[in-house]
């Protein structure tokens, strides 16, 4: 007779065996069974907030790993770009350092899916302004990063600073206040702990700085922008001329009476002019002779300080009333480089151009179309060429400079060293090795004996031509020094950085003496005014801006090329106009006073650039162009004039003392 037995069928609250519910269940019953209160009860009370794989229940979704940082990030960015027109530029500048934050915070947490997450949707909409640092943190993917990282630690280490109005700074704190449930209480932590939050006197504007760019003294302190440190007292600095020998000047005035004794339809006379000069660069300003050791000067310093008097006699003024003149550019194009050209730099009289090649040498070309001639009768057979080829370096080219007496020439390159050449022989003469890594620039300082590089390895370095060894090492930069260049009294070096900075180094101690900090990606470019008072940089961000050495301050910025890089940078003799050149394929000629204080040109209604041809492989450009009526310029009023080349980047713009602008570009034949 079968029995009546009751089925094993699992009822609604019932768990499967083995599950992780069914295990806890079994120990809850041991723990009860032996008298375990306590421990029961703390099990009962984790079991029931775990699934039946064993994984916790999450009540709140903001609990879930990325889900609060990206729905607090989405509901501060909403409420920003619904606010009205005159608060966002101040309220945009907050969303980056909240993005960089809230990403951090997720890596560090170990949530490595949702921080990639939440990096891929949102970095997009910071990549024009950060570019630089997104490629950085994108690497960033595991919690022992964010303390091996650089970048991360500075970002962790350092707290954001950003400037609002007190009306913005108000509406922004009420508007965090009322939404703490739906993210306000996740920004707020952000900014009291990441972020420095400092309210300015004024009222917000819609026409303050430009998107992307941070304002005077904001971001991270010798990184993104700011000084180094608010309101510290700038050490003295002088940037007045360099006083003349009197022996040097006696014989200079002997030359110059020879020279107008001589003849000549000028209206003024050679020594008038030179008095005048120097009259002009009279100041308290002006350094002690003893600041800066130089050699005896000789007879080639003589020539070259009367060929100077010469050409500022004969120079085109670009400055003046009603309407200045626009200069004219000589553009010299490359051909047949197959991408090959690395760098150019032309003499001071534009007789001659050095073009560097990833082919490991350095060419040179007459400009004039005369043959460059070897004081070794064999080097020239069966004539003297007009171009030569110097071959020495083991990498590619990344500088070249021409000495002021176009005596020698300099040339940097990946095989970490820097090489002097004769123009004379054509030969090299010596090889300087300091740096331990690729040196990206050199360049001569005004007077000929001092040159200096900017490397790799984070340093700058000063050296003179009679020593093989670096006489400074300029070190503070915490990338890649990218680009080198003296003031005109040669008393002080200005660097420009893969991290963003410009450093200002007192050459008789070695010291930083200025930190200018604003751009939002490496500093490509650095020129400064003929007078020493004005600096403009430029860089891969595609801005211009212009600073005020004395006091360390920038005075604008100028956009204008687009979104492509800027290579070049060049003053006229009076200071009052620059020209820009960059991937964009054009040189660009800006006001420099407008909208500093200082007098203003205005644009005249034509303009000219000049084709020309190049001596020795440069081909006439055929390019130089103004285009006002088909490409529409820029429509700031600083912005006068455009010049276009069909497809040719723009990789040098140089002023001569005649005020004449050379330009060198490399033609695309593949370009659009």
């Amino acid at each position: 007779m079968a029995s009546q037995g009751t089925s094993a069928t699992p009822g609604a609250g019932a768990h499967a065996a083995g599950s992780p519910q069914a295990l806890n269940q079994i120990v809850i019953e041991y723990l009860s069974k032996k008298g375990y209160a306590k421990t029961e009860a703390m099990l009962r009370v984790e079991s029931a907030h775990t699934d039946h794989e064993g994984r916790p229940i999450l009540s709140n979704l903001d609990d879930q790993p990325g889900v609060k940082y990206q729905k607090a990030y989405s509901h501060l960015k909403n409420w920003i770009e619904n606010s009205l027109d005159i608060y966002k530029p101040e309220l945009r500048r907050l969303l980056f350092p909240v993005f960089v934050h809230s990403f951090l915070q997720l890596v560090k947490e170990g949530h490595t899916k949702p921080s990639q997450s939440f990096f891929a949707e949102h970095s997009v909409e910071h990549a024009a302004a950060h570019a630089d640092d997104l490629m950085k943190l994108k690497a960033i993917s595991l919690p022992q990063h964010i303390d091996d990282d650089h970048l991360a630690r500075l970002y962790r280490e350092n707290k954001y600073k950003v400037n609002f109005s007190s009306t913005t700074s108000n509406l922004l704190i009420h508007f965090l206040e009322e939404t703490e449930d739906n993210g306000g209480r996740v920004i707020l932590r952000i900014i009291n702990d990441h972020i420095e939050m400092k309210t300015i006197i004024g009222r917000p504007t819609m026409f303050g700085e430009e998107e992307g760019i941070l304002g005077e003294d904001e971001g991270i302190a010798g990184h993104t922008s700011g000084h180094s440190e608010s309101g510290a007292i700038l050490p003295v600095i002088r940037l007045g001329p360099l006083p003349m020998p009197a022996d040097f000047m006696a014989d200079v005035e002997d030359e110059l009476r020879e020279e107008d004794a001589a003849g000549g339809d000028f209206s003024v006379g050679l020594l008038d002019e030179f008095h005048k000069n120097i009259k002009r660069e009279e100041s308290e300003d002006s350094l002690m002779r003893g600041h800066l050791p130089l050699p005896p000067y000789t007879g080639v310093d003589i020539e070259r300080e009367v060929r100077l008097v010469k050409e500022s006699r004969e120079k085109m003024k670009l400055s003046g009333a009603p309407a200045p003149a626009l200069p004219s550019v000589l553009m010299y194009t490359f051909h047949n480089t197959n991408d090959g050209l690395q760098c150019v730099d032309f003499s001071e009289d534009g007789t001659i151009a050095a073009g560097g090649f990833a082919e490991s040498y350095v060419r040179i070309f007459s400009l004039n179309g005369k043959p460059l001639v070897s004081i070794i009768p064999t080097e020239n057979f069966p004539v003297a060429p007009k171009t030569r080829r110097l071959i020495g370096h083991s990498g590619p080219i990344y500088g070249v400079s021409i000495s002021p007496d176009k005596k020698y020439i300099l040339s940097c390159s990946e095989d970490k060293s820097v090489r002097l050449w004769s123009l004379d022989t054509y030969t090299a003469l010596v090889s300087y090795k300091g740096h331990d890594s690729p040196v990206w620039d050199v360049r001569f300082g005004p007077y000929g004996h001092y040159f200096a590089t900017a490397s790799h390895d984070h340093t700058a370095r000063l050296w003179s031509c009679d020593h093989i060894y670096p006489l400074r090492i300029f070190a503070g930069h915490l990338d890649d020094v990218d680009t080198v260049i003296f003031h005109p009294n040669s008393a002080y070096v200005f660097t420009g950085s893969t991290d963003k900075t410009i450093r200002m180094w007192d050459v008789q101690t070695g010291n930083s003496v200025r930190l200018f900090t604003g751009h939002t990606g490496p500093i490509m470019a650095l020129t400064i005014s003929p007078d020493g008072k004005w600096l403009a940089s430029t860089g891969i961000d595609s801005t211009i801006m212009l600073w005020d050495i004395a006091n360390g301050k920038r005075l604008k910025i100028m956009r204008g090329h687009g979104k492509t890089s800027i290579y070049s940078l060049t003053f006229s003799m009076e200071g009052t106009i620059l020209l820009s050149g960059g991937a964009d394929n054009t040189v660009r000629c800006w006001d420099v006073a407008y909208g500093t204080g200082a007098p203003t040109a205005e644009a005249p209604e034509g303009a000219s650039a000049t084709a020309a041809a190049g001596g020795g492989g440069m081909l006439p450009s055929g390019d130089g162009t103004t285009k006002t009526n088909e490409r529409m310029l820029d429509s700031r009023p600083d912005h006068l004039q455009a010049f276009y080349t069909k497809r040719s980047p723009v990789y040098r713009v140089q002023f001569t003392h005649k005020n004449l602008c050379l330009a060198a570009s490399a033609n695309m034949p593949n370009a659009p």
